[in-house]
């Protein structure tokens, strides 16, 4: 009786397995059918809604003209970074990344749905007429930016070369907007720039993350490498740039761990950057600068060398953008920027709209000095000792080399004009004292 009250149950476990399996399977096909009943539903809603325009607008607007505005609201409703890219967009994204281009030299992005300046390229028409990062644009040539997406923005901006451009703007601190007139250049980007401060310390600017920055910091290093004691890395308004190059560049500082590592919807659009001892260049103490123009593979960077604890972040906040866009052609002259994951750094931390945090907040500004009239030193002592006199009192002919090795150093009175770098500076001789 037992056995056979064995095998009633076990019988009855199965056909219930057996049931449940063609249940689940059901419910797997009914699923299905809802999804794709519901995205018919969807298109035929589209597709009802562009004939109803197209009939009764009271603007003959074409099928083509009502797909791009469809296409347009489409990917600007989804997050600031995503856009469709007409022809004409297309074709300006294409020669941006050659590196020279007809305008004004600025990064702008969207910030709580304001066109922003994320920041303005060293020595561009932009940043001789006085532009800064976190500058709200108001106005290009008197047409309201509210509701504008960044590519028309861009392709108002860029024009001519020599023609003249007025942006009104809203900046921080300011009680009534600000007109700002611009005439547009060539703008020919130049990423990396490295001087010497106190003659064993390098300092190196990156303006941008172009195709060839990671090459032209570790030309620099090897160049400085016997002299060199410390290193100050400049990404103040750096807008970013390609993701390998911000990789290459934490490359040359860190020789193992994850650099940043990205997320998306997809299992294929997960991916883990790792460093490699092998293209490790130098091990001396660095300090980084960042503001609130420092974004995308600028905060890649910095995040990554503070994480790693290799380098003091000095400076203000990031900007916060943590997403990653890849440009995908629909065909031969029209694409979609898409965001299809987000970074994180070594330690798990996101940017996306936190930026990274310094180690030592300063804040932009110049050094506050004063000379004190009552002061009195050994020299003014009526009979204080003579310092001992150099043997040889011969003056140097001043050659050219020796003004273009001036232009590459920075000397103490730059310094008091930037507290920033100033600090940096004082923060990286500490760190060298204790290294040793």
């Amino acid at each position: 009786m037992k056995n056979k009250k064995y095998i009633t149950l076990g019988f009855s476990s199965a056909a219930l397995s057996m049931s449940l399996l063609l249940s689940s399977s059901l419910f797997a096909k009914n699923t299905q059918q809802e999804k794709e009943t519901t995205r018919l539903e969807a298109l035929t809603k589209f597709t009802k809604v562009i004939s109803i325009v197209q009939e009764y607008d009271v603007d003959n607007v074409t099928i083509e003209k009502l797909i791009d505005k469809a296409l347009d609201g489409m990917m600007k409703n989804l997050d600031a970074h995503s856009n469709y890219l007409t022809k004409k967009d297309y074709k300006n994204l294409q020669v941006q990344t050659s590196g020279e281009f007809g305008g004004l030299g600025i990064t702008v992005g969207m910030k709580d749905g304001a066109l922003t300046v994320i920041s303005p390229i060293d020595g561009t028409p932009a940043d001789k007429a006085g532009l800064k990062a976190g500058d709200i644009i108001l106005k290009i040539n008197k047409k309201s930016t509210i509701g504008m997406t960044i590519s028309e923005a861009v392709s108002l901006m860029r024009g001519k070369v020599g023609a003249p451009i007025d942006i009104t703007i809203v900046r921080k601190g300011e009680a009534q907007p600000m007109p700002i007139h611009i005439v547009r250049g060539v703008i020919t980007i130049q990423s990396v720039y490295a001087k010497t401060i106190n003659k064993h310390t390098l300092y190196i600017r990156v303006t941008s993350f172009d195709q060839k920055v990671a090459h032209d910091v570790a030309a620099v290093i090897k160049k400085n490498k016997t002299t060199t004691t410390g290193i100050i890395l400049d990404l103040r308004n750096n807008p970013g740039g390609l993701l390998d190059q911000a990789v290459g560049l934490v490359n040359l500082f860190v020789n193992k761990g994850t650099i940043v590592s990205q997320k998306g919807r997809h299992k294929s659009d997960d991916k883990t950057y790792s460093a490699t001892s092998s293209t490790t260049l130098t091990d001396v103490p660095m300090v980084v600068l960042v503001n609130g123009g420092s974004a995308s593979a600028s905060e890649i960077v910095s995040g990554a060398l503070q994480d790693d604890k290799r380098a003091v972040l000095v400076g203000e906040n990031t900007f916060g953008k943590g997403s990653v866009q890849v440009v995908l052609p629909i065909n031969k002259s029209e694409a979609i920027k898409l965001t299809i994951a987000r970074y994180y750094l070594p330690s798990g931390r996101t940017i996306q709209a936190v930026g990274v945090k310094p180690d030592i907040t300063v804040m932009a500004g110049e050094v506050k000095t004063h000379k004190n009239a009552f002061s009195i030193k050994e020299a003014d002592l009526k009979q204080h000792l003579k310092k001992e006199l150099a043997k040889i009192d011969g003056k140097k002919a001043t050659t050219k080399e020796d003004k273009k090795a001036k232009k590459d150093i920075i000397t103490p009175e730059m310094l008091n004009k930037d507290l920033q770098l100033k600090s940096a500076v004082d923060i990286l001789k500490a760190l060298v004292i204790t290294k040793g």
